[in-house]
């Protein structure tokens, strides 16, 4: 798929190869265009940062030097990391006082609702006891 206008690619979790991260970046560059690639990595991530560095001073662009200074993947973990990435914690931007917000309105609709279901057994309780009294 061609997309049109992108500039930018911000990859919020690192590519697990250095095919991935050109796929991924590659939507900014497209029939001669120029972009910007972002890409945010952790402490977990030194072991994939290095193959994906390679790939990014080969195109020209600059790398920091302690991250050329990483160790090499080895076959085995590259495997290990394409099989099974790493799971993070789920990431949330909304900010707190909305969740909360939020969460107090469940609250309150879920009382409502109990509240509801309450008043109908009642009803429906009464409705049997008339039905049985007749």
């Amino acid at each position: 798929i061609d997309f049109k206008g992108v500039n930018m690619v911000i990859n919020y979790d690192l590519p697990t190869s250095a095919v991935e991260y050109i796929h991924r970046i590659g939507r900014t560059g497209r029939a001669g265009h120029t972009g910007k690639a972002v890409t945010f990595f952790t402490e977990d991530d030194k072991p994939l940062l290095r193959s994906i560095a390679n790939v990014i001073q080969r195109a020209g662009c600059p790398v920091p030097d302690y991250i050329k200074h990483f160790p090499k993947l080895q076959s085995k973990q590259k495997k290990k990391f394409i099989k099974k990435p790493l799971t993070r914690e789920s990431i949330c931007t909304t900010p707190q006082c909305f969740l909360k917000k939020t969460k107090r309105k469940m609250k309150t609709t879920k009382e409502n609702i109990k509240d509801k279901k309450k008043v109908k057994e009642a009803k429906n309780s009464n409705n049997l006891e008339t039905v049985s009294k007749s």
